[in-house]
């Protein structure tokens, strides 16, 4: 249902030692929408990302997904949530000593043992067309792949179990521009045509700009701003001036608003040919 808050997370707080990184952290995610979430080095977002899909236990706070508590949750009885979500780590993450296709069927044979040979392998051949890698690299060691390639398939991997929800870690990170500007391409297909709710953490302010619906920004131990690009840069925060409005931010805008203009010409020179 359109709006359903998908995560939830109140008063989270996670330490490593004295060193507080979250403190009275407060967050939700909306079905179907794709949440980036920034900020800065050392800001915690992937132990946030880590802390919603149970691999960090806070020190205090509650997280549910899809309704379900997550927090001190026995692993037995979070196997039907964690079927609902996929994950991509950064840099893909891919067992080395496996091919694409036996990567993308660890999930399969981790929730579903008993299934065959060959419907293991037809739906490992299925997500890896599924990403826009050719149907070759199936066989293929991550050694084998480009970095863009691997990326590819650490996303066949988290969409092996057709979840509802899927955690992006810097997918782009690494990537040349028409790289990374692909990788967003493929991402808003994927959300529109599966029907996905995106939680993608992200320094690539194209990305932000491109496909994010939201934009959750994490700061001072918090997320201090959750909103549209447009909603955080009416604040005076400065970080976020900093960061939307510095010369990197210029020029993401930039390309953002001639992109808009190429579309709004495409479309009035269409009518004007009618």
């Amino acid at each position: 249902m359109a709006g359903e808050t998908v995560i939830r997370v109140r008063g989270l707080v996670n330490a490593f030692g004295e060193q507080v990184v979250h403190d009275g952290l407060d967050l939700e995610v909306k079905r179907g929408e794709i949440l980036g979430v920034v900020g800065g080095s050392g800001t915690g977002k992937s132990v946030l990302m880590r802390s919603i899909i149970g691999l960090q236990r806070p020190v205090s706070g509650e997280v549910s997904v899809f309704g379900e508590s997550i927090i001190g949750k026995d692993e037995n009885d979070a196997l039907d949530v964690r079927k609902r979500w996929g994950v991509l780590f950064q840099g893909g993450a891919l067992f080395s000593t496996l091919t694409v296709a036996e990567n993308t069927q660890v999930p399969l044979r981790e929730f579903y043992p008993h299934l065959s040979t060959e419907l293991l392998d037809e739906i490992a051949a299925y997500k890896v067309v599924m990403t826009g890698l050719p149907a070759d690299a199936g066989p293929k060691y991550p050694a084998e792949l480009s970095g863009g390639m691997r990326k590819r398939a650490g996303l066949a991997r988290a969409l092996a179990l057709d979840p509802e929800l899927l955690f992006l870690d810097e997918p782009t990170a690494g990537l040349d521009p028409i790289g990374a500007s692909a990788f967003d391409d493929l991402t808003k297909s994927l959300q529109r045509t599966l029907g996905l709710t995106v939680f993608l953490i992200t320094h690539d302010l194209d990305s932000l700009y491109a496909i994010c619906d939201r934009v959750a920004v994490l700061a001072d131990k918090k997320v201090i701003a959750v909103g549209t690009i447009d909603e955080l840069l009416a604040l005076d925060h400065p970080w976020i001036q900093e960061y939307f409005r510095g010369p990197r931010g210029r020029a993401a805008a930039s390309t953002d608003e001639r992109m808009a203009l190429d579309a709004h010409g495409a479309g009035g020179g269409a009518g004007m040919g009618d």
